[in-house]
């Protein structure tokens, strides 16, 4: 019996190798039906992991979906952005607004987590986009602080460590971090303290 994750995986790995298929769970993002959006946002977010540059031309249309009122939609998508920031920073920019509603949406911790990954990979690619995402990085950080899925966002920020900063949010966010490093325990620490080791490199 196939489960929903191989229907996922068997819809997506068609849309990837036909181009009508792809348009129809592109346009089913802003259909009617509940369902059919969360269904094709989780295609679109595995087509983003296994082949982003389908996905470029149809940018507009897959941020317009953070504007729908169900939380597996917006993390779907928000999922699929952030694989397809290397291949178009430029536009993805257009979903900080959504992003940073994901970010502090008080239902949905998934949603919150998948946020937190799209500005921290956002944020990672030049230190002018580091500095425009850091405020909400770090009000993240200190929000969710030992929430289910802090460990989760800490590895966001990780990668948002290893990337491009600005001297003053390097700075800043090795401050945050700090105490953590110092007297966490256990996955905390080593987190914190891998994020102080990125940005002393």
């Amino acid at each position: 019996m196939s489960t929903r994750s191989d229907d996922v995986k068997e819809a997506a790995a068609s849309a990837i190798k036909n181009k009508k298929n792809l348009e129809k769970h592109v346009a089913d993002l802003s259909g009617s039906s509940r369902r059919e959006r969360q269904s094709s946002a989780a295609v679109i977010a595995v087509v983003a992991k296994e082949s982003p540059d389908k996905l470029v031309p149809h940018l507009a249309d897959i941020m317009d979906a953070l504007n729908r009122p169900e939380a597996q939609t917006r993390w779907e998508v928000l999922d699929a952005l952030t694989e397809l920031v290397p291949l178009d920073a430029r536009t993805c920019e257009k979903a900080l607004v959504g992003a940073e509603t994901a970010l502090f949406d008080e239902d949905s911790g998934p949603l919150r987590l998948a946020a937190m990954r799209f500005l921290c990979t956002f944020g990672a690619t030049t230190e002018n986009r580091s500095e425009k995402v850091w405020p909400l990085i770090d009000e993240g950080i200190q929000c969710y602080h030992g929430d289910l899925e802090f460990h989760d966002m800490l590895g966001g920020v990780i990668s948002f460590s290893a990337g491009k900063l600005s001297p003053t949010v390097k700075e800043e966010l090795a401050a945050r971090m700090k105490f953590d490093a110092d007297n966490g325990k256990g996955q905390l620490k080593k987190l914190a303290t891998q994020i102080e080791d990125n940005l002393a490199k």
